[in-house]
């Protein structure tokens, strides 16, 4: 993990390798920018330590994180700490007590360092107006936004602007570019693998060693490129409608290839392990790339059950996509939609485009839940939040040693065929068929009953969505690597190895190479 030294003759925090040497006797360390900056430090001009990735480390307890990750998704950018706490189920002065402990800064400071963090990068990357700038960076006005700049850098945006090094300001073919920090060793070529292995037809593709996206703002089109930078950081070049809450987009785009993380710790643990350790020295940057958003990766979840192959998926998703997303003409790579949101998927739409029956209802409840902001479906969830979701499937599904059914390996281009619908299992449940209309609820995640698919699902989600623990065993991939190693598929639960999601993205990567 990265962590900041501060010089308290100077009043300056500086990254790991700054060229300036003051005495140790006179350095204070810390392990994120904006607690040195909550202790009265400003930013080195040299070294600008504001250009450098700086996740939560991974000790924090899961409430830190949470709320974390909800700053990070804007909710301070017009809220209170009060609301904050609030929706984390502490309260303010609680909540405020764990952060400066575990953090070194409260939620408030936090999210004004990280606003003017990128502010900063989009000053020096970008010739966008000092207006722009502001509302791009999630600030409310520019008032707050010259005072935040002031207090966090001791400079006027406009002297930060000028003072910019000549070799700053990124050029691209088009688009806005910026700076994406990552972690040191970061290995953007096994994430972009990872990504292209499983992109979402007519909305994501990769084209040599760049990797582009649909994406919507505000329901408008727009369009991300990331592709490889410099020494700690990635290209992101962003083509958008507009710029305000820009920050958001970025976000998110960090999240997806999993910028924040820093998998160091669970190197360190996995590494002596005699059937993981190759894999994870070979690939030592791999970090768990996280999902544009949940219903995008509930979707894939979904579809992917039952041990289904790889193309069938990928027929249905592109089904999905052009049935129900909204078209974007023009784009290259095959890019030809957004992706649908939840509020606009219902059952009939579903029905229209072939879907078998069992998963169409899944994926309304699961539209359902996304659309209502279900709290578990966010970034940082854990598989035991999700355990209450309404779109579990009740009947028996096939688990990896059960032969796949054939007729739901159709795809979308098979006819309809009748023995698909009529599915035994589905019509052996009077409780539900009793009201058709209501999308089941299965039974509860707690219960030890639990089939194999219904547990593995969570794990799916929760392992795109930044669960630690969550090991999505029924992934293809995945399975091919057990396979490979000589694990059995069934036996491997993920408590043999500390780190589960990072021991399963080495698997996966390793199993998309068998494939």
């Amino acid at each position: 993990m990265t962590t900041f030294s501060a010089v308290v003759t100077t009043g300056i925090y500086c990254r790991p390798g700054c060229g300036a040497r003051p005495l140790l006797t006179n350095c204070r360390t810390y392990e994120l920018a904006a607690a040195a900056e909550a202790d009265g430090f400003r930013a080195c001009l040299r070294c600008r330590p504001y250009r450098l990735a700086a996740p939560i480390g991974a000790e924090s307890p899961e409430l830190v994180c949470r709320a974390w990750q909800m700053i990070i998704d804007g909710v301070l950018d017009e809220g209170t700490e009060a609301e904050l706490a609030e929706r984390v189920g502490l309260s303010a002065r609680h909540l405020r007590r764990l952060f400066v402990k575990y953090v070194g800064a409260s939620p408030d400071q936090l999210a004004r360092s990280r606003r003017a963090h990128f502010a900063r990068r989009l000053l020096d990357d970008t010739d966008l107006t000092i207006l722009d700038v502001a509302f791009a960076s999630g600030f409310g006005s520019l008032r707050q936004f010259n005072r935040s700049m002031q207090e966090v850098f001791r400079n006027s945006p406009s002297d930060l602007r000028r003072r910019r090094h000549r070799a700053d300001r990124l050029v691209t073919d088009g688009g806005l570019a910026l700076r994406l920090p990552v972690e040191p060793g970061y290995d953007w070529d096994a994430v972009r693998g990872f990504l292209a292995v499983r992109a979402a037809p007519g909305v994501e593709a990769v084209d040599g060693d760049t990797y582009r996206r649909t994406v919507g703002v505000e329901g408008a089109p727009g369009v991300l490129e990331i592709a490889p930078g410099g020494p700690g950081w990635l290209l992101l070049r962003a083509h958008l409608p507009y710029w305000e809450g820009l920050i958001h987009v970025v976000d998110q785009a960090g999240r997806l290839v999993g910028a924040d993380a820093d998998p160091s710790a669970g190197v360190r643990a996995l590494v002596a392990d005699p059937v993981l350790g190759p894999l994870v020295k070979a690939r030592p940057g791999l970090v768990v790339p996280g999902a544009w958003s949940p219903f995008e990766t509930g979707v894939q979840a979904i579809l992917s059950r039952g041990g289904r192959s790889r193309e069938t998926v990928r027929g249905w998703l592109a089904a999905i996509v052009t049935g129900l997303g909204t078209p974007v003409p023009g784009l290259p790579d095959g890019l030809t939609h957004m992706f649908p949101d939840a509020g606009a998927v219902t059952a009939d739409a579903l029905a229209a485009i072939g879907l078998p029956d069992r998963d169409a209802r899944m994926i309304t409840a699961l539209a359902a839940a996304v659309a209502a902001g279900h709290p578990a479906l966010r970034p940082g969830t854990s598989v035991t939040a999700l355990a209450d979701m309404p779109w579990a499937d009740p009947a028996q599904e096939a688990g990896p040693a059960q032969e796949a059914d054939p007729a739901q390996e159709a795809g979308p281009a098979q006819e309809a065929d009748p023995a698909r619908d009529a599915d035994p299992a589905r019509d052996a449940d009077p409780a539900r068929d009793a009201d058709p209309a209501q999308p089941e609820a299965g039974p509860a995640w707690t219960d030890p009953d639990l089939t194999w698919a219904e547990v593995d699902l969570r794990h799916a989600v929760a392992f795109r969505l930044g669960a630690r623990e969550a090991f999505p065993r029924a992934d293809a991939s995945l399975g091919a690597a057990l396979a490979d190693l000589g694990i059995d598929h069934q036996g491997a639960p993920p408590g043999e190895w500390p780190w589960p999601a990072l021991a399963a993205v080495h698997l996966m990567v390793h199993g998309d190479g068998l494939r």
